[in-house]
């Protein structure tokens, strides 16, 4: 018999034993949904909330293969949901001529995979480049948002199994770690007070909650808008908590006077109807007093915290006949700030990988565009800039690639031609084996860092010249003054 489940682990059992199981099968980062014994060729079936199905070989207890399941209504960084029942295995015995397969499902989607009846190699199913060596162990969970807290100098993950924990960016030590944040649902995004002294969470279930970032008490409880899908949060300076997301609308929460467990939503902004679809990003820009809202259709909103409307829509032109979601946003802030430079390119959008600098203020708005991935498909889940001069960029992809773009020269003059290209490029490294849900450049111990926390489970810290620094929660501590105790 083979069981799976929340702890992320595949156990095989005998009728023989029954105190402990035979074997136990590490390698999957999220729950196990579901598990099949495939007789014929004597593998295991096992595939979890990520997507990922991977074959096992019941005799050696060797991963064979690992298949990432692309449905179409997945999202780069983002758990899909699916149904009680994704698994659906066909095999013998069976009509004539019927082929074994595995039918698989998420949302409306059906992946058929058809499977063999012989073993090939001697080995079962192989990888193009051979059987695996083994699953890949990983400190942990998904990771599915982080943020920096420059304040108290640590990294906040959040994690799919509604776990979080925070990390002292000096050394890579766990300073705290709370579990079941949001109960059994996946945390989202999160944000931080004006004072960095809060932590502000949402789910997928709609739910969000302000924590006591010193010892980890939770401290309110925000009425939630709909059982949907927070996907950002932002704070404002006087800590006016702004979230979006599924709900296509804006909620606002006042934390600041807030003395009871639960606090209410406002719905004081004009947002009823105006985003058409599910809201995905959100960034606020307080010199220039405005917020900017992202939705699944490709739009930006440009908001007035004054009046609480919109004042600006901004939209990519079609391409092949669809405009592609909008995954992040970024305020340069030092040129929104800077007279001389605030009509020009302030705002960074992420539309599939094509990053797009905008202006907010004049006639023509686009200022300059470009693909940043290094491979084809690919999307820029993240972005960040240093804060004091905005001369570079930090990209990452669903690929796992982080960049650092020069800046300090890009749309500065409006662009007419239809083809833009890239500013200069001055690192790029391959940080992760998944996707990067978050970059932050930040400042520690006068040294310039870049935080990079993957889907993959785990986070690092390297320097801006592309120098591992190290990886949180590995055995060793390092010091960020003392480059001789860098991973290299």
């Amino acid at each position: 018999m083979v069981a799976g489940g929340r702890d992320r682990a595949v156990r095989l059992w005998t009728r023989f034993v029954t105190t402990r199981p035979v074997a136990t099968l590490l390698g999957h980062r999220t729950t196990v949904l579901d598990v099949a014994i495939y007789q014929p060729v004597g593998q295991i079936f096992s595939y979890s909330r990520d997507a990922e199905l991977r074959v096992w070989d019941i005799s050696s207890h060797h991963c064979l293969k690992t298949i990432h399941l692309q449905f179409p209504c997945q999202l780069p960084g983002r758990t899909p949901e699916h149904g009680n029942f994704p698994f659906l295995l066909l095999s013998p015995p069976l009509p004539e001529q019927t082929q074994s397969h595995l039918v698989v499902g998420c949302k409306d989607y059906l992946a058929l995979l058809n499977l063999s009846e012989v073993r090939r190699g001697g080995g079962g199913w192989l990888t193009d480049e051979g059987r695996e060596r083994g699953p890949k162990i990983h400190p942990g969970p998904a990771l599915s948002c982080a943020l920096y807290n420059s304040t108290l100098r640590e990294l906040v993950t959040g994690h799919v199994d509604s776990s979080m924990s925070l990390w002292d960016v000096e050394t890579g030590r766990r300073r705290l770690q709370i579990l079941n944040a949001h109960g059994e649902d996946e945390l989202t995004c999160m944000a931080l007070d004006s004072l960095h002294k809060r932590l502000i969470t949402g789910a997928c279930n709609g739910t969000i909650k302000v924590w006591n970032l010193l010892n980890g008490l939770n401290l309110h409880k925000l009425e939630p808008v709909t059982n949907s899908e927070v996907t950002a949060l932002t704070c404002l300076h006087d800590n006016q908590l702004l979230a979006v997301g599924w709900s296509q609308r804006i909620a606002q929460y006042d934390i600041a006077a807030a003395k009871d467990l639960y606090v209410r939503a406002e719905m004081s902004w004009k947002s009823s109807g105006v985003h058409k679809s599910d809201i995905l990003a959100l960034c606020q820009c307080s010199a220039l007093g405005v917020i900017a809202t992202a939705s699944h259709d490709g739009e930006v909103i440009i908001w007035r915290l004054e009046t609480q409307g919109p004042v600006l829509h901004l939209q990519r032109h079609a391409q092949n006949g669809a405009i592609p979601p909008v995954d992040s946003l970024l305020f340069l802030q030092h040129r929104a700030g800077n007279r001389k430079l605030r009509n020009k390119g302030v705002l960074v959008s992420s539309h599939a990988g094509c990053l797009c600098f905008w202006s907010i203020a004049g006639q023509t708005h686009t200022y300059g565009q470009f693909f940043a991935p290094e491979q084809p498909g690919e999307r820029v889940m993240s972005l960040s800039s240093d804060q004091t001069t905005n001369n570079i960029l930090v990209s990452g992809d669903t690929a796992g690639w982080l960049q650092i773009w020069d800046i300090s020269h890009y749309a500065l003059d409006i662009q007419h031609e239809s083809i833009y290209e890239r500013p200069p490029l001055l690192q790029c490294w391959k940080a992760h084996e998944r996707a990067l849900v978050s970059v932050e450049v930040l400042e520690v111990a006068e040294r310039l860092c870049i935080l990079a926390a993957s889907a993959d489970g785990s986070a690092g810290l390297w320097t801006k010249d592309g120098e591992h620094v190290g990886s949180f929660g590995q055995e060793v501590l390092w010091s960020i003054s003392d480059p001789a105790t860098y991973q290299r």
